[in-house]
């Protein structure tokens, strides 16, 4: 079965930006089933501003200590039912 973008909803969202990127935690639901929480980084192309989707890799401690409190709120948001 391929992936349906109308089928994965987003309970949860909250983005932090730095100066050349930004990282979003998430809680998403795919068809109505378990809540699962997801990590994503974009980075700025700096001859276009724009922002493009990136491997989160790993982390400096700025970008932890910022990740940290959301993945706290999306713990929040996976316990409700």
């Amino acid at each position: 079965m391929a992936f349906d973008k109308n089928l994965d909803k987003k309970l949860f969202s909250e983005t932090k930006e730095f100066e050349t990127t930004k990282i979003t935690v998430g809680v998403y639901s795919y068809n109505d089933g378990e809540k699962k929480l997801q990590i994503s980084r974009e980075n700025r192309n700096p001859n276009t501003a724009e922002w493009t989707f990136a491997k989160l890799g790993r982390m400096i401690r700025e970008e932890a200590e910022a990740v940290m409190p959301m993945m706290e709120k999306s713990l929040k948001e996976m316990k409700k039912d």
